[in-house]
């Protein structure tokens, strides 16, 4: 009798302590946000979503690459609750690091950029562009054009990240390949390109996108192949820097964020992808800082280059480049390697 009343008593206890971790993983009052994300955004963002509910969180800021790794390391006993990082591209195959959510204010995003895979919020749109010292480059409108990049003047002087990690990286290398191959990123005439494009890099890959932009701006290269937002945040801020748009164009991804598999705080983790995605959010930093916000009917800031004055690739296809991404960036590396040989 004695023995069944422990074995019942014992099966109660793991009972109560299942329901009160369960209870703990929703009902805290704590968020582990992942981000690369730049700074300004995450101070518009952070302190006034603690302000407004009452959760406390943690940041863990890094490169992207460096987080999905993380992230991935993590998988069976998960320390973050959000990444707010990377797009779509980057983390089409990654869905099992990541909880199943799509917020009440999706419906109300531009439609392109809507959650549609069930995992990936678009948040924010960052286009790609060049970053050019215009102390270095000799004046403002010099470096117009990938084919620019070519210039033999410029060898050891750009600044260029690591595409296998860096989401601006590998948006950047896509543009490059859409406007060498004229609307084809696997054409032969679009890796040729790429092939003395690394020849110009003489050798020099940056770890993340922040050493790119950091590395113009502080004098060290002349250009770099980066976002938008950091670029535009350096010209307010009066470095000698100017955001340029390749005259072949651009691509706009949608930055993502995502809540991880097992998030201890997965209540809150849904509370803070609505809120980013909220029209409060979304306005502020529409007005406020330099990122292109994705909910309609936003307006962006005066200082802030009109999309309508952005060419665009028409051919760009994001599934085509989602279904090819291991194949570009497998021919990526092969020719890297081969040009340090």
């Amino acid at each position: 009798m004695k023995a069944l009343f422990r074995f019942v008593m014992i099966g109660l206890l793991v009972i109560v302590l299942a329901a009160c971790s369960k209870e703990s993983k929703g009902s805290s009052d704590e968020l582990v946000v992942y981000t690369a994300r730049s700074e300004s955004l995450n101070e518009l963002v952070i302190p006034n979503f603690e302000r407004e509910t009452g959760i406390k969180v943690k940041t863990i800021t890094a490169g992207t690459g460096e987080l999905v790794t993380r992230v991935e390391s993590e998988k069976n006993n998960p320390q973050g609750d959000i990444l707010w990082a990377a797009d779509v591209t980057m983390l089409h195959d990654k869905t099992d690091l990541f909880e199943e959510y799509v917020s009440p204010e999706n419906e109300y995003m531009i439609p392109q950029f809507q959650n549609k895979t069930g995992y990936f919020s678009p948040a924010f749109a960052d286009p790609t562009v060049f970053i050019v010292n215009t102390e270095l480059a000799g004046g403002e409108g010099v470096i117009t054009s990938f084919q620019d990049l070519l210039d033999p003047s410029l060898k050891g002087r750009i600044a260029f990240g690591d595409p296998v990690n860096s989401s601006s990286a590998f948006q950047s290398l896509m543009a490059m390949l859409y406007a060498a191959g004229n609307g084809d990123p696997l054409s032969d005439e679009a890796w040729d390109f790429v092939e003395q494009f690394i020849k110009n890099l003489d050798g020099k890959i940056q770890g993340s996108s922040g050493q790119v932009h950091r590395g113009v701006a502080d004098g060290e290269y002349v250009v770099g192949l980066t976002w938008e937002d950091p670029v535009i945040h350096y010209i307010i801020n009066g470095a000698p820097v100017e955001v340029v748009f390749p005259s072949e164009g651009a691509i706009f991804p949608g930055q993502a964020v995502q809540i991880i598999k097992g998030a201890n705080n997965l209540e809150n983790a849904k509370k803070f992808v609505d809120y980013l995605l909220s029209e409060e959010v979304q306005t502020k930093a529409g007005q406020e800082l330099t990122v292109r916000p994705l909910r309609q009917g936003v307006e962006l800031a005066d200082y802030m280059i009109p999309e309508s004055d952005i060419k665009l690739f028409p051919e760009y296809d994001e599934m085509f480049v989602i279904e090819h991404t291991e194949e570009i960036l497998s021919r990526y590396v092969d020719i890297v390697e081969r040009s340090l040989e």
